[in-house]
């Protein structure tokens, strides 16, 4: 009931999903052969939502593998969940997307997008009752972004009314991998604006700090960030696969998340992070985990929600926590920060809670923020982009596969007009957006 498909394209995508998996499979109890070892009933009550089930006590993973050059792909086989995904759902090409966005989305990606389409629709009729898709990818390479927003595009063509959500590693404001990446990253925000329901930012630099400041890892290495980002997905669908109080699930989460359909970009963090150092001298409480949750060191992008104001937020609580409790202390949050909320959502936090902590926690909590902070990351990515496209630094990369500048500046434009309608709703006061409502009846069709 209620299953969700996994995709994960490029390299960034394949290295986050491998570890998500494994996080997951830790979860339900399920060894990196496939079978049940643990010895909870709630760990299979609902194990469809990420797994199918063949009889004989072994679970496989719904997920699908894509890449266009054999390299991870390989790694993830020869690695210890090789034999936990079913063989028919690694989907690669040969060639690589060389960080070029055109290459994914046009060239060598639309030419495995038909084969990758088949696996995923093999996986989505498999089941009983679909709820939506989650891709993890990045936006700075050339697969991930290119062929992930291809592969958005047409998973949304074929299924209209399921719920998209991507988990989107952007590129970082200090540490850059390759010098397209504000190209890439634009005309991916450009697709996701469009195609996605919902988009968790991470940022590479953000979990980077995290691991060196909270979790005082001297050396963090990718494996310790994938780890974070692993946590937090989990943490999303915790209350769709585990009984819990309250619910939550994808659908629902936009509900209560997406106040105008294109702002749909969440910053996520997690609690409790701490050094294993200093685990023993800490108390994990309700009060505890809001605190560290709403700290801007938390966040896994690299905005500052200082600099915005919170639209809305969810909280996904886990362990013994008593509801009573979490209300009160959020109420508490939003009266005493009340200048950080928008006005005009009067109730913008939402909360869920499920039963069961994760592994070696007495609880947890989940934090996703649509903040308008979120625009200084774009406009990071925009004032990169423009100073790159004014000169038409690598555009031959691009127009060699055939793209047309004319995609660049759209990309540009509506990244821009991003950034000012968070502008616009980070300013707005209540008797405001009544008027913006009246002014801007044309925004529907799009």
């Amino acid at each position: 009931m209620r299953e969700i498909v996994h995709v994960q394209t490029g390299q960034c995508g394949n290295q986050i999903g491998a570890k998500f998996w494994e996080v997951v499979s830790e979860e339900h109890g399920i060894g990196p052969d496939g079978v049940y070892k643990g010895d909870l009933d709630e760990q299979l009550e609902r194990i469809s939502v990420y797994y199918n089930s063949t009889g004989s006590n072994k679970y496989v993973p719904r997920a699908v593998l894509v890449d266009l050059e054999p390299g991870t792909s390989d790694s993830i086989r020869s690695g210890p969940l090789g034999s936990l995904f079913r063989p028919d759902n690694f989907v690669f090409g040969q060639n690589g997307a060389g960080n070029n966005w055109a290459k994914g989305h046009y060239t060598e990606g639309a030419e495995l997008v038909d084969s990758v389409l088949d696996v995923v629709r093999k996986e989505a009729e498999g089941c009983d009752c679909l709820q939506g898709f989650q891709l993890t990818h990045s936006l700075g390479g050339g697969t991930g972004s290119g062929m992930g927003t291809l592969l958005i595009s047409k998973i949304r063509e074929e299924y209209p009314d399921r719920m998209m959500c991507t988990f989107s590693v952007v590129p970082s404001p200090k540490v850059s991998d390759t010098v397209v990446e504000p190209y890439n990253a634009t005309l991916s925000v450009h697709q996701l604006v469009e195609n996605s329901d919902e988009t968790f930012c991470i940022d590479n630099e953000a979990l980077y700090e995290i691991c060196y400041r909270t979790l005082k890892l001297t050396t963090p290495t990718h494996g310790d960030l994938n780890r974070l980002v692993s946590i937090v997905m989990s943490g999303i669908t915790t209350s769709l696969r585990f009984p819990g109080q309250l619910n939550a699930d994808l659908r629902k989460l936009a509900v209560n998340m997406v106040p105008f359909p294109r702002l749909h970009f969440f910053m996520v963090g997690f609690a409790p992070l701490t050094a294993p150092a200093s685990k023993q001298f800490r108390a994990v409480t309700v009060a505890e985990l809001i605190q560290q949750m709403f700290d801007a060191k938390n966040m896994m992008a690299a905005s500052d929600p200082r600099n915005g104001r919170y639209l809305t937020v969810a909280a996904m609580f886990r362990g013994k926590v008593s509801m009573k409790e979490v209300e009160e202390q959020m109420n508490n949050v939003q009266t005493k920060n009340s200048s950080y909320f928008v006005e005009w959502i009067p109730n913008n936090v939402q909360t869920s809670q499920c039963d069961v902590a994760p592994k070696g926690l007495p609880m947890a909590a989940t934090f996703i923020a649509n903040s308008t902070s979120i625009q200084e990351l774009f406009k990071r990515v925009n004032e990169q982009f423009s100073a790159m496209f004014k000169r038409k630094a690598f555009l031959h990369w691009y127009t060699q596969e055939g793209m047309d500048e004319m995609e660049f500046t759209e990309a540009e434009s509506n990244m821009q007009d991003l950034v000012a309608e968070y502008q616009q709703y980070q300013e707005a006061t209540a008797e405001d957006v009544a008027e913006y409502e009246e002014e801007a009846p044309a925004d529907d069709d799009e």
